[in-house]
């Protein structure tokens, strides 16, 4: 038992770490094959997304045009312009450095975090959370393949800056050496959906009155990716769009696991940790 003591009556913090040792590893007790299948499927399933937005990194002028033509439906709509929104950021350089550092870490260890906890403790919010990010991760890669997309910091003419490479921080390389990357594909915007598809995950599999605050993680990642240049706001509608699309497909397709489960409030049933078929 480690225990962390604050002075003064009634504000002693006892944190048990062999407690919370013991409950990841009752939790995870048996499922080794289980998380070797699942980081088998994740990784295949990353590599083929990966390989097949490559169909369409070099159809540069139907992404430039295409890109053109969304920003001229935007403004048809009276949608608010991205270059205001980028604004802020090319006014203060730790706001656009904070904004390049997020976009280009939180996708991923976010992701990798939430779903590594579902899968110990969630098992079975985790196995409705890893395939609507599935099913959206496909649906995004067809509409990529379908609409090939040149973000907003490659329109310098419309008034976009490139906000990373501004300030050293792109993970991107030239448009024309960019090896496994594809940066026609800004719609939909990922970043987007996943973030939301995690926070909603996060509200569903806890009890606590804080976790609405997760809902923070995809109204910033909004903000970012289209204060840094890297999407419309068209590309995060879509991909809200899609991820409905997709949890609706999947009530029909697979209706015993389309819904969210409950938490009991009983103790004793407060951590669904059985393990769930692949």
């Amino acid at each position: 038992m480690v225990a962390v003591g604050f002075p003064g009556p009634g504000l002693e913090l006892g944190v048990s770490v062999a407690g919370t040792f013991e409950r990841v590893r009752a939790a995870v007790h048996g499922r080794g094959g289980e998380a070797i299948r699942q980081l088998a499927l994740i990784t295949v399933l990353y590599l083929g997304y990966r390989f097949g937005r490559l169909i369409t990194a070099d159809d540069t002028a139907r992404a430039y045009g295409n890109a053109h033509d969304l920003l001229g439906v935007e403004s048809r709509l009276g949608m608010l312009a991205e270059t205001t929104v980028q604004a802020p950021f090319l006014r203060w350089d730790l706001l656009a450095v904070s904004a390049n550092f997020y976009y280009a870490t939180a996708h991923f260890t976010v992701a990798v975090g939430v779903l590594l906890w579902l899968w110990v403790f969630r098992p079975r919010h985790y196995r409705l959370t890893r395939n609507l990010m599935v099913g959206l991760t496909g649906a995004g890669l067809l509409l990529h393949v379908l609409l090939p997309l040149a973000p907003p910091r490659m329109l310098p003419e419309r008034g976009f800056v490139d906000l990373a490479a501004l300030h050293g921080q792109s993970v991107y390389g030239p448009s024309h050496a960019d090896g496994m990357s594809n940066q026609f594909a800004a719609m939909p915007s990922l970043h987007v959906g996943w973030a939301l598809l995690l926070a909603v995950a996060v509200v569903a599999a806890t009890r606590t009155r804080w976790r609405w605050l997760a809902l923070a993680h995809p109204a910033l990642t909004t903000v970012i990716v289209i204060g840094t240049g890297n999407h419309y706001w068209l590309d995060a509608i879509i991909a809200v769009l899609l991820l409905a699309g997709t949890a609706v497909l999947h009530r029909m397709i697979l209706p015993a696991a389309a819904a969210w489960e409950p938490l009991t409030q009983t103790r004793s049933k407060a951590r669904d940790t059985s393990p769930i078929p692949s």
